[in-house]
């Protein structure tokens, strides 16, 4: 007789050898003492599609998707959630017991736990929100923000017509600020979040202006490399609270993991040296 097979999980990108996932959710499978594994995977556009559905006949309960393939896995997706359906993108896939492909977007969740966890006491529906950047993160942000209940929220990229995509898609409480005013209309706002690549390590400064960041605005950051960033140290010496990136990475695995190992996980200290050591 043989025992039940071991889970296997794992991400999928292009390319994917930067990935913490697999230190991630390895710790949580040492800590927990569970048997499985979390698994790298590169795969092309072209060959995306057939490596995706051959997953489940090895084993594999689900997988993390990565650049590029967010949107693309949706239009493979058997299931779609109402928060990856509203995001267009899932980061998250589950294969169900029925053979389906389940797809998932855990980045609000996450992002939302991470600043519940830094800063307990935050409340989106004080005031406006103000996010800078229009990617596939600042769609995630923006929904969770709006779902929390931000009364408004404020969206400036430095290419005006991908903010214009995200306030059409989401509708009457947000707004799009021109990048120029940025700076200036950062005293309206309760909660700031840099959802750019800038102030990532290899990356240009994010230089705007904070003098008229508020003290009690809080400000937070996707950004993890450096863990510190150019917009945190300047809003801490302005005596906001700030919430950095990592925690958002660590919180969008929970739901994942929990799917394939039957395991709900706690991101811990250890968990945050372990992903920064990665």
């Amino acid at each position: 007789m043989t025992g039940e097979p071991i889970p296997l999980a794992g991400v999928i990108g292009a390319p994917v050898s930067h990935s913490r996932s697999p230190a991630l959710h390895g710790y949580w499978l040492r800590k927990y003492r569970l048997k499985g594994y979390y698994i790298p995977i590169e795969l092309g556009y072209d060959t995306f599609e057939q490596g995706l559905r051959s997953l489940p006949l090895l084993g594999f309960h689900g997988v993390n998707i990565t650049i590029p393939f967010k949107e693309k896995v949706l239009t493979l997706a058997d299931v779609i959630t109402d928060r990856a359906a509203l995001i267009g993108a899932a980061n998250t896939i589950t294969f169900l017991k029925d053979g389906r492909i389940q797809a998932d977007n855990t980045d609000g969740f996450g992002f939302i736990a991470n600043i519940r966890q830094q800063a307990p006491d935050w409340d989106a529906t004080v005031g406006p929100a103000m996010v800078l950047g229009a990617g596939g993160a600042a769609r995630a942000i923006v929904s969770a923000l709006l779902a929390e209940g931000a009364p408004s929220v404020r969206i400036s990229n430095r290419t005006r017509n991908r903010a214009d995509m995200l306030k059409e898609h989401f509708g009457g409480r947000v707004s799009v600020i021109e990048w120029s005013n940025a700076a200036s209309e950062m005293q309206h706002a309760a909660t700031l979040v840099n959802a750019t690549s800038l102030g990532m390590t290899g990356q240009p400064e994010l230089t705007l202006n904070l003098d008229r960041l508020r003290p009690s605005t809080l400000v937070a950051e996707i950004v993890y490399s450096p863990l510190n960033t150019g917009l945190l140290q300047k809003a801490a010496e302005r005596g906001c609270r700030t919430v950095d990136g990592l925690g958002m990475l660590l919180h969008q695995a929970v739901p994942g993991f929990e799917n394939w190992f039957r395991v709900r996980p706690e991101v811990d200290i250890g968990l945050r040296q372990v992903v920064l050591n990665a």
